[in-house]
C-alpha cells in the first residue's frame, strides 16, 4: 500500500472503479459496445442528413456550421459510405472526452474527484445512451470540454501559452455549434470575477487565442455572408422568440435533470451548492466551472420561458455538471457512506441503462412502446427500403422525390446504389451538393412521403400523373411506427424543385 504525494491518502483506499485501470477498463467496455452500436443500428433521420452534409463538405450549412460533416467526411474516407463510418469520430471523440474531464477534473479539484466525474459523465444518459450519434452536439461537447480542460492547464501552470490552444478549441468549438459563444461569455466572466484571472487581460495570448478562435470561424461567417445570412437568421432568429409562458420551464428542467441520470443529478446540484461558496470567495477553480456554465444556463432558463428547449441543447454543459457531481462525492468524509453508496448505485443504474438501451438499438427487446420508445427513429427503414426498391423496379422508376428532409435523406442513403432521391422542397439545405439531372425527371419517378406529410396534390402542378401505389408501414416487432404513402408520377410538365431561398421554406 502506497500513499499518494499528491493527496497524502493511501491508494489502497481508493476503490478499484475509481483507479486509472480501473476507469480505462470501464470507458473501454463502454466504448467497445458503442463501436459495435454504431455499426450495427441504424441512423435516426437527423444522422442521416448529416450523412448528407459528409458526402458534400462545405465551409457551412443551412442548420449547424460544419464541423460534424466534416466529422463524417473523415470517416466515409476511411469506412466508406456506411453508418459505421457516420459514427465512427463521435464515439472516438467519448473516449478524448473522458480523458479530458479526468485530466481537467483532477487538475481544478484532486485525483478523487477526476475519477469521480468520468463515471459520472459516462453515466449521464445523453452520454451512455446518445453517445453514438453523429448530431453537432458530439463535436461541440468535444471542443467545449477541451477549452474548459485548456483553461484549468492554464490555472495551473500559470503559461499564458495555454490562451492559444484555449482559442483553438474554442474556435474549433464554434465550428460545431453556435452555442459554444456562450461558453466564449463565460470565461469573460471569469476573466472579470476572479482577481488573480485579471491579469490575462495584459497577455498578449489572450488577444492571440481570441483572434484564432475568430479565424476559426471565419468559414461560417463567410458562408453566411455568400447565403444571405441565413443559418444565422434560422439559429438565432428563434432565441426567445414568442410571448411569456411557464409551459415549458418545467420540461426543460426535467428533461435536462433526467438525462443527466437523475441520481448524478442530485450530486450535481449539492455539488453547485458547495461550489457556489467557492465562488462567492472569488476561488479560481470554483469560479472557472460555474461561470463557464452560467451564460448559456441562463439563456436557456430563458428561451424556456418562451418555447421549448430540446433535449439535446443543454449537452455541452453535462460534463461541468460532472465535475460538480464529483466535487460534492470526493469531498464526503471517510466515515460517511450514504452519498458515496448512493454516488455508485447512479453509477451503476446509468451505465446499466446505457448498455441496454444500445443493446436495443441493435437488436430491440420489445415493440410495444411504439414511438414512445426512445430509439423507433432507428426501426424498420431497410424493410422500407426493400419495398420501395420493389415499387420502383416494377414501375421502371428512374428517380424518387420527397417533402421531408429526414425522410428524403433515409431513402438517400437506402437507394444510394440504385437511384437517385431528391427533396422538392427547402433546396437551401443541399446547395452544397450538385444540381439534380433534370434529363432524369422526363422518366417515371415515386413520390415517397409521410402520411401525415402527403403533399401529393402539389406535385399535380408538375406531373401529368400522380397516381397512389402503395402504403407502407414501418414497424417494429410488428407494431406499426408510421405509415408512408407512395405515389408514381409521370409526364413533368412544370416546375419541380423550389428555388433556393433564404428562409429555405416549404413547398
Amino acid at each position: 500500500m502506497t500513499t499518494s504525494k499528491k493527496t497524502g491518502k493511501k491508494t489502497g483506499d481508493v476503490p478499484l472503479f475509481l483507479r486509472p485501470g480501473g476507469l480505462v477498463l470501464i470507458v473501454g467496455l463502454l466504448t467497445a459496445l458503442k463501436l459495435f452500436a454504431a455499426g450495427e443500428a441504424h441512423f435516426v433521420e437527423d444522422e442521416a442528413y448529416y450523412r448528407l452534409w459528409g458526402l458534400y463538405p462545405a465551409l457551412s450549412y443551412y442548420d449547424h456550421p460544419p464541423m460534424i460533416g466534416w466529422w463524417i467526411a473523415a470517416g466515409q474516407t476511411l469506412f466508406g459510405d456506411t453508418v459505421f463510418a457516420v459514427r465512427a469520430l463521435v464515439v472516438f471523440s467519448g473516449v478524448i472526452g473522458s480523458l479530458a474531464i479526468w485530466r481537467t477534473a483532477g487538475l481544478l479539484f484532486g485525483r478523487p474527484a477526476a475519477g469521480w466525474a468520468v463515471l459520472f459523465l459516462n453515466a449521464s444518459l445523453l452520454v451512455g445512451i446518445g453517445g453514438i450519434l453523429a448530431t453537432p452536439d458530439a463535436p461541440s461537447v468535444l471542443f467545449w470540454g477541451l477549452s474548459v480542460w485548456a483553461l484549468a492547464e492554464l490555472l495551473r501552470s500559470e503559461n499564458p501559452n495555454w490562451w492559444l490552444l484555449i482559442g483553438l478549441m474554442a474556435g474549433c468549438g464554434l465550428l460545431s455549434k453556435y452555442s459554444v459563444l456562450f461558453l466564449g461569455a463565460g470565461i469573460v466572466l471569469w476573466l472579470l470575477w476572479v482577481p488573480e484571472a485579471r491579469r490575462w487581460w495584459r497577455s498578449w495570448q489572450l488577444w492571440a487565442g481570441g483572434l484564432i478562435a475568430l479565424l476559426c470561424f471565419l468559414p461560417v461567417l463567410y458562408w453566411n455572408h455568400a447565403h444571405e445570412w441565413v443559418s444565422f437568421y434560422k439559429q438565432f432568429g428563434r432565441a426567445g422568440g414568442g410571448g411569456f409562458t411557464a409551459k415549458y420551464i418545467f420540461e426543460f428542467l426535467g428533461a435536462t435533470l433526467g438525462l443527466i441520470n437523475p441520481l448524478i443529478a442530485v450530486l450535481a446540484l449539492l455539488g453547485a451548492v458547495k461550489l457556489s461558496g467557492r465562488l462567492q470567495a472569488r476561488e479560481s477553480a470554483a469560479s472557472l466551472v460555474l461561470l463557464t456554465v452560467l451564460p448559456f444556463l441562463i439563456y436557456l432558463l430563458y428561451h424556456s420561458l418562451h418555447a421549448r428547449v430540446q433535449a439535446n441543447w443543454p449537452a455541452p454543459l453535462f460534463p461541468a455538471f460532472a465535475m460538480m457531481a464529483a466535487v460534492f462525492v470526493a469531498g464526503i468524509e471517510p466515515g460517511r457512506t450514504f452519498w458515496r453508496r448512493f454516488a455508485a448505485v447512479g453509477i451503476i443504474c446509468g451505465l446499466a441503462v446505457a448498455v441496454v438501451v444500445q443493446v436495443h438499438a441493435v437488436a430491440p427487446l420489445t415493440g410495444q412502446f411504439a414511438r414512445k420508445d426512445p430509439t423507433f427513429q432507428l426501426r424498420g427503414w431497410p424493410e422500407i427500403g426493400a419495398a420501395v426498391g420493389e415499387l420502383a423496379k416494377a414501375e421502371n422508376a428512374g428517380f424518387i422525390v420527397t417533402t421531408s428532409y429526414g425522410l428524403n435523406a433515409q431513402l438517400d442513403f437506402l437507394m444510394k446504389d440504385t437511384l437517385p432521391v431528391a427533396q422538392l422542397n427547402e433546396r437551401i439545405r443541399y446547395i452544397m451538393a450538385p444540381e439534380p439531372d433534370m434529363a432524369r425527371y422526363g422518366k417515371p419517378g415515386l413520390y415517397v412521403t409521410e402520411k401525415r406529410r402527403d403533399r401529393a396534390g402539389d406535385l399535380k402542378q408538375s406531373f401529368a400523373l400522380v397516381e397512389k401505389l402503395a402504403e407502407l408501414e414501418r414497424k417494429v416487432k410488428g407494431v406499426g411506427l408510421e405509415t408512408l404513402v407512395v405515389y408514381k408520377v409521370e409526364g413533368l410538365g412544370g416546375p419541380l424543385f423550389e428555388p433556393v431561398t433564404s428562409r429555405g421554406s416549404g413547398r
